[in-house]
Parts: structure tokens; C-alpha cells; sequence
């Protein structure tokens, strides 16, 4: 029913707003992908590493590091560059570990500018819960792309993030260019 058959049926006067369903956010919301305890047994970002990479969301590999796209993305290509050794805290890691995180984070943000025209990037770790970190028990550096416009009012206003593509469809465009890169 449009707003105009709602208003002659005297159901309700319509608002004029489209609607915009995000169903697949609800798996998130509900926590349904949290584990259930802060071991490693539980923890998704050491069980990712033992997927391969189309399963895992993985897009490229180091020695120490890996990159992961978020499963719940904040833009299209936000990915999350994580130790594979099972840490909480920035300050456990060890000079090679951080040092490949950062050259990992840095080849992310040259891969993800060069396959979709980013403007900028907000890159960030939320260290603990209180920080807000959805998975406090394994460190996990987040590198997000932006446009301008991108999110506008949707977050804000909306309580919504548009995402124009399949995680699998951007997991394979930025993986075959991290390799061509």
C-alpha cells in the first residue's frame, strides 16, 4: 500500500519515507556471531584463519597479520587487519607483529584507494569493551574507507549503513588487486 491508499483507507496518515529493510543487520544487533566466552577456541579471528579465503572473507595474508573484511561493515571494503597470535591489547604485540600491522594497514588503504576512489579512511583499534570494541579479546585494527556524502544522514538519522555490494563480490575485487598491486 502507498501512503496515498493508507490515507483514503483512513488506516493513518502516511509520512512520505521510503523504507530502507537492512534484515541482515539483525545478526549483529543480536549478537549472534559474538562468541560465547573470550578464549581462543571461541574467538572468530582465530577460526578465520584456518577458512579459506572466499569462506573466511580474507583478502590478503602476511607472516604475523591478516586482512579481513568486517562482517558487518560500516562502507563498502571495510576491513579489519588482525595478529593471528590470540591478544587483547595493542601493547602485547611484538615489534615484528606491529610493525606488520602497520605495513599491512598501510598496503589496505593503497589497495582499497586504488579499487574504489576513496576519498579518506578512518583507521582505528577500539582497545576493550568499554572502548567499544564488539570483540575485545583479539586485537583487531579497523581500516574503513570513505567518500564524500557516503554515510550522510542514513547512520544519524536513519539508524542505517547502505552497502551497495556483496561481501563476496568486494572481498574478490580487493583481493585480486592486493595481489596485482
Amino acid at each position: 500500500m502507498d501512503d496515498e491508499t493508507l490515507h483514503q483507507d483512513g488506516v493513518g496518515d502516511g509520512d512520505g519515507l521510503e523504507r530502507l529493510w537492512t534484515p541482515h543487520r539483525m545478526a549483529y544487533i543480536r549478537g549472534e556471531n559474538k562468541p560465547e566466552d573470550d578464549s581462543e577456541g571461541q574467538c572468530p579471528f582465530c577460526r578465520i584463519p584456518t577458512l579459506d579465503d572466499v569462506a573466511g572473507l580474507v583478502v590478503r595474508r602476511g607472516r604475523l597479520v591478516f586482512a579481513v573484511l568486517n562482517l558487518y561493515p560500516y562502507s563498502p571494503g571495510h576491513l579489519m587487519v588482525c595478529p593471528y597470535r590470540h591478544i587483547a591489547d595493542y601493547t602485547e604485540t611484538t615489534d615484528e607483529e606491529a610493525a606488520e600491522l602497520a605495513d599491512l594497514t598501510r598496503e589496505a588503504m593503497r589497495t582499497l584507494r586504488s579499487v574504489s576512489q576513496a576519498g579518506g579512511f578512518n583507521v582505528g583499534m577500539n582497545q576493550g569493551y568499554t572502548a567499544g570494541a564488539g570483540i575485545a579479546a583479539h586485537l583487531h585494527q579497523h581500516v574503513v574507507p570513505r567518500w564524500p556524502g557516503d554515510q550522510n544522514f542514513m547512520p544519524i538519522i536513519g539508524r542505517t549503513r547502505t552497502l551497495p555490494e556483496l561481501l563476496t563480490d568486494t572481498r574478490q575485487i580487493v583481493a585480486d588487486a592486493w595481489v596485482a598491486g
